[in-house]
């Protein structure tokens, strides 16, 4: 019989991972501290200090929004680009890996390394040669061509991510499928992508959460326009307010705030997603 002994490691392991956990919490105490701060003097002091009149109307103020746009419109813009980027990402990425995996033989090596590869390769080097054609068919400004290149830009990391996931998955469940007749797609949309749901979980926090972010690719391709993302909205912010940083800290906390609940709920299944796969 095993039991559990509370040793004086233990309570050090412990005081460490509280200590983290309270570095971790210092930045979002500021962001919140300074959101609530009414302007002035108050601003420009220590930002550890707590005011002693907290006031919302930065909020509302950091909710109308700037010159680029407001950040309701900055919050559906991001929340649409997002969702279907990742929802095509689940949908190609998650069959591409399957059928790379399952498939064997030199082409499918070759594939892996080919996506291996774009994992190293630094998305700015074809920022230029992009923006050149995506303008000449027009996609430039449209939310249909920044899913195009977040889906292209994204890709290998969704493969890879799959792709270790299906290494672990025994093919037990599979071959059962395929002695009672199941086609291959049958297979896969029945029987396999159900199994992959913590890999998916995965692919749609980690993803999800790069292109919320992203600054620098709607900047180029969405700037001035009025598909602005949360960041490029943002950004407006800090070029028209200046140095007003309790309205700023305020917008980013709005767009934060979605992440964080996000995460919360998701949070096992990137858990699950990262630990591997299912045992036979």
């Amino acid at each position: 019989m095993s039991y559990y002994r509370y040793t004086p490691r233990t309570l050090l392991r412990e005081l460490v991972m509280v200590l983290i956990g309270l570095a971790w919490m210092v930045p979002i105490f500021l962001l919140l501290n300074v959101s609530i701060k009414p302007g002035g003097f108050e601003v420009y002091g220590s930002p550890f200090a707590v005011t002693s009149k907290p006031t919302l109307s930065n909020y509302s103020t950091a909710w109308q929004g700037s010159a680029v746009g407001s950040l309701g419109h900055g919050f559906v813009n991001s929340a649409i680009i997002t969702s279907i980027s990742v929802a095509l990402l689940i949908a190609i990425g998650s069959l591409t890996a399957y059928t790379i995996a399952r498939r064997g033989g030199r082409a499918s090596r070759l594939l892996t390394g080919l996506f291996t590869f774009g994992l190293a390769l630094p998305v700015q080097l074809g920022t230029i040669p992009l923006f050149a054609e995506m303008r000449k068919l027009g996609l430039v400004g449209t939310y249909s061509g920044m899913v195009i290149i977040y889906v292209g830009l994204l890709m290998p990391l969704t493969i890879f991510l799959y792709m270790g996931f299906l290494r672990s998955l025994p093919l037990d469940y599979e071959q059962a499928a395929r002695v009672d007749g199941a086609s291959p797609l049958r297979i896969f949309f029945r029987v396999v992508f159900p199994l992959l749901r913590p890999a998916t979980g995965t692919v749609a926090i980690l993803c999800g959460l790069i292109i919320w972010n992203d600054f620098f690719t709607p900047l180029i391709f969405l700037g001035g326009n009025s598909h602005a993302t949360l960041p490029v909205v943002i950004y407006g912010f800090v070029a028209g307010l200046g140095t007003e940083w309790n309205i700023i800290f305020a917008a980013v906390a709005i767009s934060v705030a979605p992440l964080v609940i996000f995460f919360i709920f998701a949070q096992r299944q990137l858990i699950r997603g990262y630990s591997g796969g299912i045992k036979a």
